[in-house]
């Protein structure tokens, strides 16, 4: 039976991850789109070829020829339209972050196991074969033990405009850039038994955070450190130290534009280094063929999503505190 998608915002991320790799795939099609504004529905709905265009959201939620509904919203909408859609009986692809804290979670969680349906975050670095590959060089032991992970994720925004520097519509640096970071840190450590903390100027416009800070302790001592930014230069590296050399990945993001290959730089402290390569391939492709398969399993709010959105929350409110009783 084909797969009906329906699309909770008309947004150029939608394009990406769903309507163009959604054309690869014979038993799924995209059959509709709802917009800010019955015209921009028709716009897009015109420019894709889909079937339908809804003049709101809440009418596309209630299209009963809808299996499966994607959410690219501002951030603040993420919940509420994701929770709609279950509550309507509809599998629910949000993306990243999947929400803004523990209660919206509770409640989309509540929702969705009332309907029985998936809730998959889309976050497009999620099982990259990479994350396995340092997986086995910490198993292995080769470079020693593992003490710590630095990540740095930087956007060169030219306009500081959009909800990105809206912290009411869930903007700022750090819910921009740490579904990215606690998936790289989740996929290759794991989160349980994890703290958060944070820190942040909040000195953007409307009082966003620009720059944040955010670091992550286990009880073993093991700590894994994030610095997002919403300003320039680009960049996105994660480097895994350990007591007998490091591990380096650069661009981590860089096949959100195309097929490009990753490459982990390992550097030994004897002084040898070595690059293992990972097969290019475009990262949107690959997670739409990964949430499809995650749609045929049991359904199931996603638990990785689940950790990522408390400890997120954990790390901001950490930053707010300190902000207002410096």
């Amino acid at each position: 039976m084909r797969r009906e998608i329906g699309l909770v915002g008309a947004t150029p991320i939608a394009v990406k991850a769903v309507v163009t790799p959604a054309r690869g795939h014979e038993d799924v099609r995209v059959r509709a789109v709802a917009a800010s504004t019955a015209d921009r529905a028709e716009a897009f709905r015109s420019a894709h070829g889909l079937l339908t265009a809804h003049g709101d959201y809440q009418a596309l939620v209630d299209d009963e020829k809808i299996d499966t509904v994607y959410v690219s919203l501002h951030n603040s909408a993420h919940a509420q339209w994701a929770a709609a859609a279950a509550r309507a009986g509809k599998h629910v692809v949000v993306e990243k972050p999947l929400c803004l804290g523990r209660r919206e979670l509770h409640a989309l969680r509540h929702a969705a196991e009332a309907s029985g349906v998936h809730v998959v975050e889309a976050v497009i670095t999620a099982d990259h074969p990479w994350q396995e590959a340092v997986r086995g060089i910490i198993a292995s032991g080769e470079l020693g033990e593992l003490t710590g992970i630095e990540s740095h994720i930087a956007f060169a925004l030219s306009e500081r405009t959009g909800y990105r520097f809206r912290p009411e519509l869930g903007g700022g640096a750090l819910y921009d850039t740490a579904s990215y970071w606690l998936d790289a840190v989740g996929g290759t450590v794991g989160l349980d038994g994890a703290t958060a903390s944070g820190h942040s100027d909040f000195d953007g416009p409307h009082g966003v955070d620009l720059t944040f800070g955010a670091t992550l302790r286990w009880p073993s001592g093991l700590r894994a450190r994030l610095r997002a930014a919403l300003t320039g230069p680009y960049r996105a590296d994660h480097e895994f130290a350990f007591t007998a050399g490091r591990v380096r990945l650069r661009d981590v993001l860089r096949p959100a534009a195309g097929p490009f290959p990753l490459n982990l730089h390992l550097r030994r402290d004897d002084g040898s280094r070595e690059v293992r390569s990972f097969p290019a391939g475009p990262y949107h492709d690959r997670q739409f063929a990964r949430i499809l398969r995650l749609l045929d399993t049991p359904p199931r709010v996603d638990a990785a999503a689940a950790e990522r959105v408390a400890l997120v929350e954990d790390a901001y409110l950490d930053a707010v505190g300190k902000h207002l009783d410096p």
